[in-house]
């Protein structure tokens, strides 16, 4: 979900080591104009309990903060950097000096994120992942670094080609020999684990009627069966993990471990974004900490005490898109809590989620088991109407027209329809044009998760989009 920006939480070393789970942490996004300053931020994370946190870039003020701070830091290189990663050892030699090396140990760098969600990024930055990756590693060697900070990249669960049922999970075939074996290849050889970032919420927002949103929110419910392997499935963010750890497994890499990057439930969105509300945002966090934090492994790996980065940790007012893009954080720019979780393992001996009457999920879990398949920053396929994808009128002209060019070139798009003289040429607008692009490739990929993204240019809409004449398939 690279257009978001994530924050979670995690807890102290002690209660690590005294607690039968996993560990929490936050993302910490900047899209705003409102924050408080990095000082600020440190000294909430630290009221706050929560000594585990990953930002999107290196910036300066903010490592500086953390300096000293006993909270643990992934850091990122930007996607736009990936080309001179990869092509330039001595670039990836100076990024590590001036972002890494410069701070660690005061700062205590723990990994490091080379790109975002690259296989949905319009810049055709794939085929740079893996040897950026390997120069950034090499770089921290030239520092003596390589035993303390470990490289890896956060996929979207787009980068599977099955997800459901859990057991057939699978990676797009076309990136398995050019990319994931080489990676996994370096992850295994490095002592690293992969980073996923996954979304229940889009995948029920789309598919309300057919998943219950009590398996969404970790509440009760009789759980749905893999018909693959007879698991059961209490949540679909087990569903989720599971299937990743399928693909691994498909592929023979089950020593590679996961760290879940992003992950979280937005407190409030438009009125088709369904099942977005402070009530649900609050359980659905909540009720993960508990998990994390209690010995929340999955059912395909009991024993997978997971790291979790929650998003995020601001709401932030600047990003674009569906409000509920807006609206992820765990607090206000202010300070205030947005709404009131446990964050440590200590607070969770008080907590307990109260659903509501009306977010209570009244629905009774799926007869079938549900859809699984979305990834960051797209929605499932929905089985109640249709979904259309539709360009984002807000972001530059610039980004809009490499995705555009990305969705009519590599990514198979039908764009006869926009060229001069066609049905769809009118109006000759970059944001009608890139609409019907991003739509066409959208549907090509039934609707699946992750498929309407575009590096943040498009979102989903539940609404057929007019521009002029032109119609708008709905399925190839």
């Amino acid at each position: 979900m690279q257009r978001f920006t994530v924050s979670v939480i995690f807890f102290s070393l002690t209660l690590l080591t005294l607690s039968d789970g996993g560990s929490i942490g936050v993302n910490y996004g900047r899209i705003a104009n409102n924050l408080p300053s990095a000082v600020k931020v440190v000294q909430l994370l630290k009221s706050q309990g929560l000594d585990r946190v990953k930002v999107y870039d290196t910036d300066p003020s903010v490592l500086r903060a953390l300096s000293g701070s006993g909270i643990k830091v992934t850091v990122d290189l930007p996607n736009q950097q990936l080309f001179a990663a990869a092509k330039a050892p001595s670039f990836a030699l100076s990024w590590v000096e001036r972002n890494v090396a410069a701070y660690h140990p005061h700062t205590q760098i723990e990994a490091i994120a080379v790109g975002n969600e690259v296989f949905v990024d319009p810049a055709h930055t794939t085929k740079f992942l893996v040897p950026a990756m390997k120069n950034i590693y090499q770089a921290l060697v030239k520092h003596n670094l390589h035993s303390d900070i470990k490289v890896s990249s956060p996929i979207a669960l787009s980068a599977l080609g099955n997800s459901y049922p859990s057991s057939s999970g699978s990676f797009r075939p076309e990136l398995v020999q050019p990319v994931f074996k080489p990676m996994l290849d370096f992850l295994r050889q490095t002592g690293s684990y992969l980073m996923v970032n996954v979304y229940p919420f889009f995948a029920y927002e789309s598919n309300a009627d057919v998943i219950s949103l009590d398996y969404a929110l970790f509440r009760d419910n009789p759980g749905v069966v893999d018909p693959g392997n007879g698991l059961r499935y209490f949540n679909l963010f087990d569903a989720q993990i599971d299937a990743v750890f399928a693909a691994l497994s498909a592929l023979k890499y089950d020593d590679v471990k996961i760290v879940v990057t992003e992950t979280g439930w937005p407190s409030k969105g438009d009125n088709n974004e369904v099942g977005a509300s402070l009530q649900n945002a609050a359980a659905y966090n909540g009720n993960l900490v508990r998990k994390i934090l209690t010995g929340g492994g999955t059912p395909m790996r009991p024993k997978a005490d997971l790291t979790v980065y929650l998003f995020a940790l601001f709401n932030e007012n600047q990003k674009g898109g569906p409000t509920s893009e807006r609206n992820f954080g765990l607090f206000y720019p202010d300070e205030r809590k947005v709404y009131d979780i446990p964050l440590t393992a200590e607070k969770l001996k008080d907590y307990h989620d109260r659903p509501s009457p009306v977010s209570g999920g009244q629905k009774q879990p799926p007869k079938a088991p549900a859809p699984v398949v979305v990834g960051g920053g797209g929605v499932s396929k929905s089985t109640t109407g249709n979904t259309w994808c539709v360009a984002n009128p807000d972001v530059e002209k610039v980004k809009l027209q490499a995705a555009l060019d990305f969705a009519c070139g590599e990514g198979g798009a039908d764009c006869r329809p926009i060229q001069r003289g066609a049905t769809c040429y009118d109006p000759n607008t970059l944001v009608a044009h890139a609409s019907f692009a991003f739509n066409s490739y959208y549907q090509k990929k039934a609707r699946a998760g992750g498929s309407c993204y575009f590096g943040g240019t498009s979102y989903v809409v539940t609404q057929e989009p007019k521009y002029g004449s032109c119609e708008f398939p709905t399925g190839y």
